[in-house]
């Protein structure tokens, strides 16, 4: 009979005992540290640290939108670019147009003219007087075949197409116009941002002109404002994009840095992991509905005239990318807050991994007595299980940070692809039981 009564024990058996074992120096260690647990001002400062990376996350995601709307002129088309087939925008500038176009033309000279050929074709002087009676008929003519006309032009995929080239170059021009300065295409005037829709009049008024409508040829090349941006706080807008602009690249970092001091700072710095987490998110939840009550305050400060429906497309369209990052980031937040509870020692989170390991240990008991061998990949993987886990988990943040404006399906499907690494790993945790380690001959006695 063997001396040592762990040579009794079956290999599985000898391995739970080592994991008790582990587990009870924690608890002891833990709890000889336990007094030093409470110290106010190390709590205090874990706990300030994390709200600040809160903050600086709210402002990152906010300073990475403004510099790809500033910087990235791919960014800024796929922005506006929808915009060209937007029906509030296509009416406001269908509007905007026809408006500049019968400014000028002269119904009243029209109604002359017409009154005077009349008169030299011999025309009754009663009929001529009913003549000079027609301004209102023919100026509502009028504003139909011009209205129809621009409709035309700006519902069409010409016009698309235009308005997507025109915003490819005008991108230059607007990053001056949020910066203050001027360009002859888009410009800061009254604190407005306008693009001139001068192509557009010209490419009416040909169309006027082959339709039939000669006095359309007099409408001289003009310049056609339509307000892309207007509000009392442009002057505040430029200033907080220019910070936001040059701050874009390295709040991020600075965001992660200052939330890592916060979680190394703290005793439990699995906990730290977690309020870190919730924290980002409830800072993504504030700004998602800090965005919905500007869109309201924006569009009740719109100057006379403008087009409610359209800016609000306008404002729509201009923050899509911003929720996409601040629905993102809050995803990236759950996953993280989710994973580090599981991972703790919690009745839910031990019921939980014991119940995936389990699982997954079955799955791979039937696939070894249908034949499969891990052999040295079984051992290689129960070797260095942590530091595959550890990898697998940095290649996750490497994907996440490098890929260029992640949306919520490249988070979700980061986390799927995660999570499936982790159950292959288990599922190929198969250590061999050395020979020689099984239990004595005679010790069954």
């Amino acid at each position: 009979m063997s001396d040592g009564g762990d040579d009794r024990l079956a290999a599985h058996e000898r391995g739970e005992l080592g994991e008790l074992r582990k587990r009870v120096n924690a608890l002891e260690s833990a709890a000889s540290r336990r007094a030093a647990r409470h110290h106010p001002w190390r709590s205090l400062g874990s706990v300030l640290l994390i709200l600040l990376a809160a903050l600086l996350s709210l402002l990152s995601v906010v300073a990475v939108w403004a510099n790809s709307i500033v910087q990235d002129t791919d960014r800024y088309v796929d922005t506006v670019g929808p915009l060209a087939s937007d029906p509030d925008v296509q009416k406001a500038v269908t509007n905007r147009v026809t408006s500049a176009v019968l400014a000028q033309v002269d119904v009243d000279a029209l109604v002359e003219q017409l009154t005077d050929a009349a008169a030299q074709e011999g025309v009754p002087p009663r009929l001529t007087q009913l003549l000079g009676d027609l301004d209102g008929p023919i100026e509502n003519g009028l504003t139909q075949l011009v209205s129809s006309t621009v409709e035309r032009v700006v519902t069409s995929s010409a016009f698309q197409t235009v308005w997507v080239n025109a915003n490819r170059r005008a991108h230059s021009a607007l990053d001056k116009a949020l910066t203050g300065q001027s360009d002859s295409t888009v410009e800061l005037e009254d604190n407005k941002v306008v693009i001139d829709l001068g192509p557009i009049v010209a490419d009416v008024k040909n169309q006027l002109v082959d339709a039939g409508f000669s006095p359309a040829a007099k409408i001289p090349a003009l310049r056609t404002d339509f307000v892309v941006f207007a509000s009392t706080d442009v002057g505040k807008v430029k200033t907080y994009v220019r910070v936001l602009e040059i701050l874009g690249g390295w709040l991020p970092v600075i965001a992660l840095l200052v939330a890592a001091c916060g979680v190394y700072v703290a005793f439990n710095r699995r906990h730290a992991l977690i309020g870190t987490a919730l924290a980002v998110f409830v800072a993504m939840l504030v700004l998602g509905i800090g965005l919905t009550v500007a869109r309201d305050v924006y569009l009740d400060r719109l100057p006379p005239g403008a087009s409610r429906a359209a800016a609000g497309s306008v404002y729509d369209a201009l923050v899509k990318f911003l929720r996409a990052g601040v629905r993102a980031l809050g995803a990236v937040a759950l996953f993280t807050a989710a994973g580090a509870f599981l991972s703790g020692p919690s009745r839910p989170a031990v019921l939980t991994r014991t119940g995936c390991r389990r699982g997954i240990g079955g799955l791979r008991d039937v696939a070894t007595s249908a034949g499969l061998r891990l052999g040295p990949v079984g051992r290689l993987v129960h070797r260095f299980k942590r530091g595959i886990g550890a990898a697998i988990l940095v290649v996750a943040a490497v994907v996440l940070f490098t890929w260029n404006y992640p949306t919520t399906a490249v988070v979700v499907w980061t986390a799927v692809i995660t999570l499936a690494a982790f159950a292959i790993r288990e599922f190929l945790d198969a250590p061999s039981t050395p020979p020689g380690t099984g239990p004595p001959a005679g010790a069954a006695a």
